[in-house]
């Protein structure tokens, strides 16, 4: 596969840019379509789009229910944030990072989800696909001599399509060997998934 001139793949990306959420993605998935082998690999790096998404565009392409629908997103798409239905939940998580701890649903009163990539999967991770190839640019060619350096390079990372990057720097010692209470298993309830249960569950707060 031969990729796009310069000047073609800088049109397109701003053709992309102009579109809606799903008209992104039905667009990178006629360009993948286009490409053949290594077209949607190509085009998720050209557009800067996971790869499911674009994958996600071309089952769209052949479902007629979906092409006809004028919504941006699904139904129940796009729900609100925790923030705006818990009460105080910004100031609560706060709190416990503070201390620097996990911290437990009983704590923040929540169901806290788990669900971990199992091993060699981490490049199927979408923050590794969408944050850490900007973290690189900012910080490439440099010499790193301090924490601080680190910090505010990172910090610059932004791309045209909102991408912004806060970061801070946790200065307490971190103790080794911490357990969690002694009441943790009596008061927690964990919930496995029916599906790959040992990397899939949830833990739910005590209910007063």
């Amino acid at each position: 596969m031969n990729p796009y001139p310069l000047k073609v793949e800088q049109q397109m990306q701003r053709f992309y840019q102009s579109l809606s959420e799903k008209d992104r993605r039905r667009y990178a998935a006629i360009e993948a379509l286009k490409l053949e082998w290594g077209g949607i690999t190509y085009i998720s790096q050209l557009f800067g789009c996971d790869y499911y998404t674009i994958r996600l565009g071309i089952e769209e392409l052949d479902d007629e229910s979906a092409m006809s629908m004028r919504k941006v997103r699904r139904s129940g798409g796009g729900r609100k944030s925790a923030f705006e239905t818990i009460e105080r939940l910004d100031a609560t998580f706060l709190k416990v990072i503070a201390q620097h701890t996990a911290g437990s649903p009983n704590e923040l009163g929540i169901e806290i989800r788990i669900a971990h990539y199992p091993p060699y999967t981490s490049k199927y991770n979408p923050i590794e696909h969408r944050l850490f190839p900007h973290l690189t640019r900012v910080c490439q060619g440099v010499i790193f001599d301090s924490v601080e350096m680190v910090k505010d390079l990172m910090a610059k990372a932004k791309t045209h399509t909102g991408l912004r990057v806060l970061t801070t720097v946790l200065e307490r010692v971190y103790k080794t060997g911490r357990q969690v209470t002694e009441n943790f298993k009596q008061t927690m309830e964990i919930v496995f998934d029916d599906y790959l249960p040992q990397w899939n569950y949830t833990a739910k707060p005590q209910r007063a």
